[in-house]
Protein backbone atom coordinates (compact mmCIF):
# COMPACT_ATOMS: atom_id res chain seq x y z
CA UNK A 1 0.00 0.00 0.00
CA UNK A 2 2.70 2.37 1.12
CA UNK A 3 4.48 1.52 -1.92
CA UNK A 4 1.27 3.01 -3.89
CA UNK A 5 1.63 -1.22 -5.45
CA UNK A 6 -2.32 -1.12 -4.94
CA UNK A 7 -3.33 -4.22 -7.43
CA UNK A 8 -0.53 -6.01 -5.13
CA UNK A 9 -2.31 -4.29 -1.83
CA UNK A 10 -5.40 -5.77 -3.32
CA UNK A 11 -4.64 -8.83 -4.15
CA UNK A 12 -2.12 -9.00 -0.52
CA UNK A 13 -5.87 -8.21 1.52
CA UNK A 14 -7.81 -10.87 -0.12
CA UNK A 15 -5.66 -13.78 0.17
CA UNK A 16 -5.54 -12.31 4.40
CA UNK A 17 -9.63 -12.03 3.38
CA UNK A 18 -10.19 -15.56 2.38
CA UNK A 19 -8.20 -17.06 5.30
CA UNK A 20 -10.20 -14.67 7.88
CA UNK A 21 -13.67 -13.59 6.32
CA UNK A 22 -14.59 -11.83 9.28
CA UNK A 23 -11.21 -9.54 9.82
CA UNK A 24 -12.70 -6.35 9.03
CA UNK A 25 -9.31 -4.57 9.46
CA UNK A 26 -8.29 -6.03 5.67
CA UNK A 27 -11.34 -5.59 4.16
CA UNK A 28 -11.12 -1.78 5.14
CA UNK A 29 -7.84 -1.59 3.99
CA UNK A 30 -8.82 -2.92 0.51
CA UNK A 31 -11.32 -0.29 0.05
CA UNK A 32 -8.77 1.73 0.73
CA UNK A 33 -6.52 0.34 -1.97
CA UNK A 34 -9.56 0.02 -4.25
CA UNK A 35 -10.29 3.70 -3.62
CA UNK A 36 -6.70 5.33 -4.11
CA UNK A 37 -6.98 3.19 -7.14
CA UNK A 38 -9.85 5.11 -8.46
CA UNK A 39 -12.34 2.20 -8.26
CA UNK A 40 -15.01 3.58 -5.74
CA UNK A 41 -17.57 0.99 -6.06
CA UNK A 42 -15.79 -1.84 -5.13
CA UNK A 43 -14.18 0.35 -2.30
CA UNK A 44 -17.93 0.82 -1.33
CA UNK A 45 -18.65 -2.41 -1.63
CA UNK A 46 -15.94 -3.12 0.76
CA UNK A 47 -17.02 -0.59 3.30
CA UNK A 48 -20.24 -1.84 3.15
CA UNK A 49 -19.37 -5.50 4.50
CA UNK A 50 -17.09 -3.82 6.97
CA UNK A 51 -20.28 -2.43 8.60
CA UNK A 52 -22.35 -5.43 7.98
CA UNK A 53 -19.65 -7.47 9.81
CA UNK A 54 -19.49 -4.65 12.46
CA UNK A 55 -21.90 -2.07 12.25
CA UNK A 56 -20.63 0.14 14.55
CA UNK A 57 -17.00 0.04 12.97
CA UNK A 58 -16.21 4.10 12.63
CA UNK A 59 -13.24 3.85 10.19
CA UNK A 60 -16.02 2.41 7.31
CA UNK A 61 -18.33 5.02 7.65
CA UNK A 62 -15.63 7.68 7.75
CA UNK A 63 -13.94 6.41 4.35
CA UNK A 64 -17.32 5.94 2.74
CA UNK A 65 -17.64 9.88 3.74
CA UNK A 66 -14.21 10.53 1.87
CA UNK A 67 -15.59 9.28 -1.39
CA UNK A 68 -19.32 11.06 -0.93
CA UNK A 69 -16.88 14.43 -0.42
CA UNK A 70 -14.72 13.38 -3.09
CA UNK A 71 -17.47 13.21 -5.67
CA UNK A 72 -19.25 16.70 -4.12
CA UNK A 73 -22.07 14.32 -2.42
CA UNK A 74 -21.53 16.68 0.77
CA UNK A 75 -24.93 15.31 2.31
CA UNK A 76 -23.96 11.86 2.06
CA UNK A 77 -20.45 11.91 3.03
CA UNK A 78 -22.17 15.21 6.39
CA UNK A 79 -23.86 11.55 7.47
CA UNK A 80 -21.41 9.21 7.51
CA UNK A 81 -18.96 11.60 9.40
CA UNK A 82 -21.62 12.28 11.75
CA UNK A 83 -22.17 8.81 12.05
CA UNK A 84 -18.31 7.51 12.59
CA UNK A 85 -18.31 10.13 15.09
CA UNK A 86 -20.85 8.65 17.18
CA UNK A 87 -18.89 5.43 17.81
CA UNK A 88 -16.17 4.96 19.64
CA UNK A 89 -12.30 5.04 18.49
CA UNK A 90 -9.36 6.01 19.76
CA UNK A 91 -7.80 8.89 19.37
CA UNK A 92 -5.92 8.95 16.50
CA UNK A 93 -9.08 8.23 14.95
CA UNK A 94 -11.25 10.52 16.40
CA UNK A 95 -8.86 13.71 15.36
CA UNK A 96 -9.26 12.27 11.77
CA UNK A 97 -12.60 12.03 11.11
CA UNK A 98 -13.02 15.50 13.44
CA UNK A 99 -10.73 17.48 10.52
CA UNK A 100 -12.34 15.39 7.67
CA UNK A 101 -15.94 16.75 8.89
CA UNK A 102 -14.53 20.50 9.50
CA UNK A 103 -13.31 20.26 5.56
CA UNK A 104 -17.04 19.00 4.60
CA UNK A 105 -18.19 21.95 7.11
CA UNK A 106 -15.77 24.14 4.83
CA UNK A 107 -17.50 23.00 1.19
CA UNK A 108 -20.92 23.46 2.63
CA UNK A 109 -20.36 26.86 3.70
CA UNK A 110 -20.83 25.79 7.70
CA UNK A 111 -18.20 27.83 8.94
CA UNK A 112 -18.76 28.34 12.30
CA UNK A 113 -18.98 24.15 12.98
CA UNK A 114 -15.82 24.17 10.62
CA UNK A 115 -13.83 25.77 12.94
CA UNK A 116 -15.53 24.03 16.23
CA UNK A 117 -14.74 20.75 14.99
CA UNK A 118 -10.64 21.62 13.63
CA UNK A 119 -11.11 23.04 17.75
CA UNK A 120 -11.93 18.98 18.78
CA UNK A 121 -9.12 17.53 16.25
CA UNK A 122 -6.50 20.17 18.16
CA UNK A 123 -7.72 19.26 21.13
CA UNK A 124 -7.07 15.68 20.29
CA UNK A 125 -3.54 16.32 19.00
CA UNK A 126 -2.03 19.75 19.41
CA UNK A 127 1.05 18.59 17.30
CA UNK A 128 -1.12 17.36 13.97
CA UNK A 129 -0.52 19.43 10.89
CA UNK A 130 -3.42 19.02 9.20
CA UNK A 131 -5.26 21.41 10.96
CA UNK A 132 -3.33 24.53 10.64
CA UNK A 133 -3.16 23.38 6.56
CA UNK A 134 -6.80 22.78 6.19
CA UNK A 135 -8.03 25.51 9.20
CA UNK A 136 -6.28 27.96 6.59
CA UNK A 137 -8.59 27.02 3.93
CA UNK A 138 -12.09 27.79 6.14
CA UNK A 139 -10.69 30.82 7.58
CA UNK A 140 -10.18 31.82 3.32
CA UNK A 141 -13.54 31.16 2.48
CA UNK A 142 -14.45 33.35 6.03
CA UNK A 143 -12.65 36.24 4.52
CA UNK A 144 -10.83 36.13 7.87
CA UNK A 145 -7.18 36.64 5.99
CA UNK A 146 -5.30 36.81 8.95
CA UNK A 147 -6.57 34.15 10.89
CA UNK A 148 -5.65 32.17 7.67
CA UNK A 149 -1.99 33.94 7.22
CA UNK A 150 -1.12 32.54 10.50
CA UNK A 151 -2.08 29.36 10.13
CA UNK A 152 -0.49 29.07 6.56
CA UNK A 153 2.68 30.52 8.36
CA UNK A 154 2.74 28.11 11.10
CA UNK A 155 2.25 25.25 8.68
CA UNK A 156 5.19 26.87 6.62
CA UNK A 157 7.77 27.10 9.81
CA UNK A 158 7.51 23.56 10.22
CA UNK A 159 7.47 22.62 6.30
CA UNK A 160 8.91 25.86 4.37
CA UNK A 161 8.87 23.58 1.06
CA UNK A 162 5.09 22.15 1.41
CA UNK A 163 3.62 22.50 -2.48
CA UNK A 164 0.13 22.52 -0.60
CA UNK A 165 0.46 25.06 2.26
CA UNK A 166 2.72 27.71 -0.34
CA UNK A 167 -0.76 27.18 -2.24
CA UNK A 168 -3.28 27.72 0.29
CA UNK A 169 -1.46 31.19 1.20
CA UNK A 170 -1.63 32.17 -2.25
CA UNK A 171 -5.23 31.65 -2.41
CA UNK A 172 -5.44 33.64 1.03
CA UNK A 173 -3.39 36.34 -0.61
CA UNK A 174 -5.12 36.50 -3.77
CA UNK A 175 -8.65 36.42 -2.00
CA UNK A 176 -7.18 39.46 -0.13
CA UNK A 177 -6.50 40.81 -3.41
CA UNK A 178 -2.60 41.11 -3.06
CA UNK A 179 -1.95 39.41 -5.91
CA UNK A 180 1.33 40.25 -6.10
CA UNK A 181 2.12 38.14 -2.97
CA UNK A 182 0.00 35.76 -4.32
CA UNK A 183 1.68 34.96 -7.32
CA UNK A 184 4.92 34.74 -5.53
CA UNK A 185 3.88 31.87 -3.66
CA UNK A 186 2.26 30.08 -6.87
CA UNK A 187 5.52 30.43 -8.72
CA UNK A 188 7.33 29.04 -5.50
CA UNK A 189 5.14 26.09 -5.23
CA UNK A 190 5.52 25.35 -9.37
CA UNK A 191 9.17 25.95 -8.92
CA UNK A 192 9.61 23.35 -6.38
CA UNK A 193 7.02 20.70 -8.12
CA UNK A 194 5.84 22.31 -11.89
CA UNK A 195 3.09 19.58 -12.29
CA UNK A 196 1.36 20.68 -9.64
CA UNK A 197 -2.31 21.00 -10.37
CA UNK A 198 -3.45 23.39 -7.57
CA UNK A 199 -1.05 25.78 -8.03
CA UNK A 200 -1.96 25.65 -11.77
CA UNK A 201 -5.46 26.37 -11.34
CA UNK A 202 -5.24 29.19 -9.21
CA UNK A 203 -2.49 31.02 -11.07
CA UNK A 204 -5.02 30.51 -13.76
CA UNK A 205 -7.65 32.19 -11.69
CA UNK A 206 -4.81 34.97 -10.55
CA UNK A 207 -4.32 35.65 -14.79
CA UNK A 208 -7.79 35.66 -15.00
CA UNK A 209 -7.91 38.34 -12.43
CA UNK A 210 -5.49 40.47 -14.34
CA UNK A 211 -7.11 39.83 -17.57
CA UNK A 212 -4.39 37.95 -19.14
CA UNK A 213 -6.79 35.15 -20.57
CA UNK A 214 -3.68 33.90 -22.79
CA UNK A 215 -1.68 32.71 -19.65
CA UNK A 216 -4.76 31.90 -17.94
CA UNK A 217 -5.78 29.23 -20.47
CA UNK A 218 -2.74 27.82 -20.33
CA UNK A 219 -2.70 27.24 -16.69
CA UNK A 220 -6.06 26.26 -16.95
CA UNK A 221 -5.05 23.73 -19.53
CA UNK A 222 -1.82 22.56 -17.55
CA UNK A 223 -4.47 21.87 -14.19
CA UNK A 224 -7.52 20.26 -16.60
CA UNK A 225 -5.12 17.52 -18.39
CA UNK A 226 -5.58 14.75 -16.58
CA UNK A 227 -4.57 10.60 -17.21
CA UNK A 228 -5.04 9.34 -13.27
CA UNK A 229 -8.33 7.87 -12.62
CA UNK A 230 -7.55 8.77 -9.04
CA UNK A 231 -7.24 12.40 -7.30
CA UNK A 232 -7.01 13.69 -3.74
CA UNK A 233 -9.84 15.72 -2.82
CA UNK A 234 -7.81 18.94 -3.27
CA UNK A 235 -7.37 18.58 -6.93
CA UNK A 236 -10.26 16.69 -7.63
CA UNK A 237 -11.58 20.34 -6.48
CA UNK A 238 -8.65 22.27 -8.33
CA UNK A 239 -9.37 20.45 -11.23
CA UNK A 240 -12.77 20.84 -11.46
CA UNK A 241 -12.58 24.51 -11.13
CA UNK A 242 -10.32 24.78 -13.71
CA UNK A 243 -12.25 22.84 -16.61
CA UNK A 244 -15.27 24.55 -15.80
CA UNK A 245 -13.27 28.35 -16.07
CA UNK A 246 -11.16 26.62 -19.06
CA UNK A 247 -14.37 25.99 -20.88
CA UNK A 248 -15.52 29.93 -20.06
CA UNK A 249 -12.27 31.26 -21.56
CA UNK A 250 -12.53 28.97 -24.13
CA UNK A 251 -16.26 29.80 -25.26
CA UNK A 252 -15.39 33.26 -25.13
CA UNK A 253 -12.82 33.20 -27.59
CA UNK A 254 -12.94 34.14 -30.97
CA UNK A 255 -11.84 30.89 -33.30
CA UNK A 256 -8.39 29.76 -33.96
CA UNK A 257 -8.84 30.07 -37.34
CA UNK A 258 -11.08 33.47 -37.70
CA UNK A 259 -9.06 36.17 -40.32
CA UNK A 260 -8.09 39.28 -38.18
CA UNK A 261 -9.27 42.32 -40.45
CA UNK A 262 -6.72 43.93 -42.04
CA UNK A 263 -6.13 47.68 -40.72
CA UNK A 264 -6.58 50.54 -43.03
CA UNK A 265 -4.63 50.57 -45.90
CA UNK A 266 -3.28 47.36 -45.31
CA UNK A 267 -4.33 44.09 -47.26
CA UNK A 268 -4.66 41.30 -45.64
CA UNK A 269 -2.37 38.01 -45.89
CA UNK A 270 -3.25 34.95 -47.80
CA UNK A 271 -4.59 32.68 -45.32
CA UNK A 272 -3.27 29.19 -46.46
CA UNK A 273 -5.39 26.14 -47.22
CA UNK A 274 -6.21 22.67 -45.14
CA UNK A 275 -5.84 22.69 -41.54
CA UNK A 276 -3.18 24.50 -39.89
CA UNK A 277 -0.83 22.36 -38.43
CA UNK A 278 2.23 22.87 -35.47
CA UNK A 279 4.54 20.75 -34.15
CA UNK A 280 7.04 20.51 -30.71
CA UNK A 281 9.57 18.06 -31.46
CA UNK A 282 12.00 17.53 -28.34
CA UNK A 283 14.98 15.36 -28.69
CA UNK A 284 17.07 14.79 -25.06
CA UNK A 285 20.20 13.15 -25.33
CA UNK A 286 23.12 15.87 -23.87
CA UNK A 287 21.85 14.18 -20.00
CA UNK A 288 24.56 15.68 -17.60
CA UNK A 289 23.55 12.88 -14.68
CA UNK A 290 23.42 9.53 -16.50
CA UNK A 291 24.51 7.86 -19.93
CA UNK A 292 24.14 10.59 -22.66
CA UNK A 293 21.65 9.09 -25.62
CA UNK A 294 23.11 9.77 -29.44
CA UNK A 295 19.93 8.73 -31.37
CA UNK A 296 17.19 11.15 -29.96
CA UNK A 297 18.72 14.49 -31.36
CA UNK A 298 19.03 12.78 -34.42
CA UNK A 299 15.64 11.39 -34.33
CA UNK A 300 14.15 15.39 -33.49
CA UNK A 301 16.00 16.49 -36.27
CA UNK A 302 14.80 13.80 -38.86
CA UNK A 303 11.01 14.01 -37.54
CA UNK A 304 11.14 17.62 -37.88
CA UNK A 305 12.60 18.19 -40.99
CA UNK A 306 9.68 15.18 -42.00
CA UNK A 307 7.12 17.88 -40.62
CA UNK A 308 8.52 20.95 -42.39
CA UNK A 309 8.42 18.99 -45.70
CA UNK A 310 4.82 18.15 -44.99
CA UNK A 311 3.74 21.44 -44.58
CA UNK A 312 3.45 22.39 -40.98
CA UNK A 313 2.79 26.07 -40.51
CA UNK A 314 5.40 25.77 -37.45
CA UNK A 315 7.84 23.20 -36.58
CA UNK A 316 9.82 24.02 -32.91
CA UNK A 317 12.74 21.75 -32.50
CA UNK A 318 14.08 21.65 -29.07
CA UNK A 319 16.86 19.74 -28.32
CA UNK A 320 18.58 18.66 -24.77
CA UNK A 321 15.81 20.48 -22.87
CA UNK A 322 16.63 21.10 -18.85
CA UNK A 323 13.54 20.86 -16.52
CA UNK A 324 12.74 24.43 -16.50
CA UNK A 325 13.37 24.86 -20.23
CA UNK A 326 10.93 22.13 -21.30
CA UNK A 327 8.21 23.81 -19.32
CA UNK A 328 8.89 26.96 -21.17
CA UNK A 329 8.80 25.07 -24.32
CA UNK A 330 5.29 23.40 -23.72
CA UNK A 331 4.07 26.42 -22.42
CA UNK A 332 5.01 28.23 -25.43
CA UNK A 333 3.79 25.52 -27.84
CA UNK A 334 0.18 25.35 -25.49
CA UNK A 335 0.17 29.20 -26.89
CA UNK A 336 0.71 28.23 -30.71
CA UNK A 337 -1.66 25.23 -30.33
CA UNK A 338 -4.64 27.42 -29.52
CA UNK A 339 -4.26 28.99 -33.34
CA UNK A 340 -4.07 25.51 -35.13
CA UNK A 341 -6.36 22.93 -36.31
CA UNK A 342 -3.61 20.01 -35.47
CA UNK A 343 -1.07 19.74 -32.68
CA UNK A 344 1.54 17.13 -32.55
CA UNK A 345 4.41 16.92 -29.59
CA UNK A 346 7.05 14.14 -30.43
CA UNK A 347 9.80 13.38 -27.57
CA UNK A 348 12.70 11.20 -27.82
CA UNK A 349 14.57 10.72 -24.62
CA UNK A 350 14.23 8.78 -21.29
CA UNK A 351 10.87 8.32 -20.28
CA UNK A 352 9.68 5.94 -17.21
CA UNK A 353 6.62 4.61 -15.26
CA UNK A 354 6.99 5.89 -11.64
CA UNK A 355 3.81 5.26 -9.06
CA UNK A 356 1.47 5.04 -12.16
CA UNK A 357 2.61 8.49 -13.50
CA UNK A 358 4.21 8.52 -17.28
CA UNK A 359 7.67 11.03 -16.80
CA UNK A 360 9.47 12.28 -19.65
CA UNK A 361 13.19 12.98 -18.21
CA UNK A 362 14.86 16.44 -18.77
CA UNK A 363 18.74 16.54 -18.95
CA UNK A 364 19.47 18.43 -15.93
CA UNK A 365 17.36 15.42 -13.81
CA UNK A 366 18.99 14.12 -10.54
CA UNK A 367 16.54 11.20 -9.30
CA UNK A 368 17.71 9.93 -6.28
CA UNK A 369 14.61 8.73 -5.42
CA UNK A 370 12.16 7.30 -7.26
CA UNK A 371 9.53 10.03 -5.96
CA UNK A 372 11.75 13.00 -7.14
CA UNK A 373 10.45 12.29 -11.05
CA UNK A 374 7.22 14.51 -9.19
CA UNK A 375 9.46 17.60 -9.01
CA UNK A 376 12.50 17.03 -11.71
CA UNK A 377 10.10 15.10 -14.15
CA UNK A 378 7.54 16.52 -16.90
CA UNK A 379 4.83 14.76 -16.14
CA UNK A 380 2.74 12.72 -19.68
CA UNK A 381 -0.24 15.29 -18.67
CA UNK A 382 1.72 18.48 -19.26
CA UNK A 383 2.20 17.66 -22.58
CA UNK A 384 -1.39 15.93 -23.10
CA UNK A 385 -1.99 19.94 -21.95
CA UNK A 386 0.50 21.66 -24.57
CA UNK A 387 -1.56 19.88 -27.51
CA UNK A 388 -5.35 20.12 -26.06
CA UNK A 389 -6.05 23.90 -27.45
CA UNK A 390 -5.96 22.40 -31.36
CA UNK A 391 -9.40 22.17 -32.48
CA UNK A 392 -9.06 18.86 -34.32
CA UNK A 393 -6.07 16.17 -33.90
CA UNK A 394 -4.23 16.31 -30.91
CA UNK A 395 -1.36 13.65 -30.84
CA UNK A 396 1.44 12.95 -28.60
CA UNK A 397 4.22 11.00 -30.07
CA UNK A 398 6.70 9.13 -27.21
CA UNK A 399 9.69 7.34 -28.99
CA UNK A 400 10.80 7.34 -25.01
CA UNK A 401 10.53 4.05 -23.50
CA UNK A 402 14.06 3.02 -22.81
CA UNK A 403 15.52 1.34 -19.57
CA UNK A 404 15.52 3.78 -16.56
CA UNK A 405 18.89 4.79 -16.31
CA UNK A 406 18.72 5.79 -12.67
CA UNK A 407 17.94 2.02 -11.52
CA UNK A 408 21.61 1.39 -10.00
CA UNK A 409 21.43 4.57 -8.10
CA UNK A 410 17.47 5.73 -7.56
CA UNK A 411 16.11 4.69 -4.17
CA UNK A 412 12.90 2.70 -3.95
CA UNK A 413 9.99 4.68 -1.97
CA UNK A 414 6.87 4.43 -4.14
CA UNK A 415 8.30 1.89 -7.11
CA UNK A 416 6.18 -0.01 -8.93
CA UNK A 417 6.66 -3.33 -11.06
CA UNK A 418 7.09 -0.83 -14.45
CA UNK A 419 9.80 1.57 -12.92
CA UNK A 420 12.82 -0.06 -13.91
CA UNK A 421 11.46 0.14 -17.93
CA UNK A 422 8.96 1.68 -20.11
CA UNK A 423 5.40 3.60 -19.71
CA UNK A 424 2.67 2.33 -18.04
CA UNK A 425 -0.56 1.81 -20.52
CA UNK A 426 -2.19 5.50 -19.76
CA UNK A 427 -5.25 6.46 -21.67
CA UNK A 428 -6.01 9.87 -22.42
CA UNK A 429 -9.42 11.20 -22.32
CA UNK A 430 -11.01 11.73 -25.55
CA UNK A 431 -10.24 14.02 -28.26
CA UNK A 432 -6.29 13.04 -27.56
CA UNK A 433 -4.01 10.52 -28.95
CA UNK A 434 -0.85 9.08 -27.52
CA UNK A 435 1.03 6.85 -29.29
CA UNK A 436 4.11 4.68 -27.90
CA UNK A 437 7.36 3.50 -29.38
CA UNK A 438 6.43 0.29 -27.50
CA UNK A 439 3.79 -1.47 -25.47
CA UNK A 440 3.44 -0.75 -21.83
CA UNK A 441 5.84 -2.51 -19.43
CA UNK A 442 8.93 -2.88 -22.64
CA UNK A 443 11.32 -0.31 -24.08
CA UNK A 444 11.80 0.60 -27.62
CA UNK A 445 15.30 -0.19 -29.91
CA UNK A 446 17.48 2.46 -30.99
CA UNK A 447 19.06 0.59 -33.14
CA UNK A 448 22.47 0.17 -34.84
CA UNK A 449 21.96 2.83 -37.44
CA UNK A 450 22.24 7.11 -37.20
CA UNK A 451 18.07 7.14 -36.12
CA UNK A 452 16.14 4.93 -34.27
CA UNK A 453 13.64 1.95 -36.10
CA UNK A 454 11.00 3.70 -34.65
CA UNK A 455 11.13 7.50 -36.00
CA UNK A 456 13.08 5.94 -39.28
CA UNK A 457 9.77 3.63 -39.97
CA UNK A 458 7.55 6.79 -38.77
CA UNK A 459 9.91 9.27 -40.90
CA UNK A 460 8.68 7.14 -43.96
CA UNK A 461 5.16 5.94 -43.18
CA UNK A 462 3.87 9.71 -41.97
CA UNK A 463 4.77 10.86 -45.99
CA UNK A 464 2.14 8.75 -47.27
CA UNK A 465 -0.90 9.82 -48.23
CA UNK A 466 -4.19 10.50 -46.67
CA UNK A 467 -3.58 7.62 -44.25
CA UNK A 468 -5.28 7.28 -40.99
CA UNK A 469 -3.53 8.26 -37.78
CA UNK A 470 -4.45 4.87 -36.05
CA UNK A 471 -3.16 2.82 -38.86
CA UNK A 472 -0.07 4.88 -39.87
CA UNK A 473 1.35 4.38 -36.06
CA UNK A 474 0.09 0.61 -36.39
CA UNK A 475 2.29 0.80 -39.43
CA UNK A 476 5.36 2.30 -37.69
Amino acid sequence: MKKRDYDGAIAAFSAAHDNDPEHIGYINSRGIAYSNKGDDERALADYNLCLKLRPNFASAYNNRGLIFMRRGDFERAFSEFNTALKYPANDPIRYIHFYNRARLQTYRKQYPAAIADFADAQKINPDGPQVANYRCITYTEMRKFDDALADCNAALAKAPTSIYTLTNRGNVYLAKGDLDAALKDYNEALKINPNYIRAHAYRGQLFEKRRAAADARSEYRSASAALTKFDDIDTAIARRFAKERLAVLTGAAPPPSAAAKPAPGKTAAAVPSGPRKVALIVGNGAYKNVQPLVNPPRDAKLIASTLRELGFATVTLAPDLTRDRFFAALHEFGTQAEKADWAVVYYAGHGMEIGGVNYLIPTDARLAADRDAETQAVALEQLIAAVSGARKLRLVILDACRDNPFEKTMQRTIALKLVNKGFSNIEPEAGFMVVYAAKHGEVALDGDTVNSPFATILAREIRQPKVEVLRLTARA
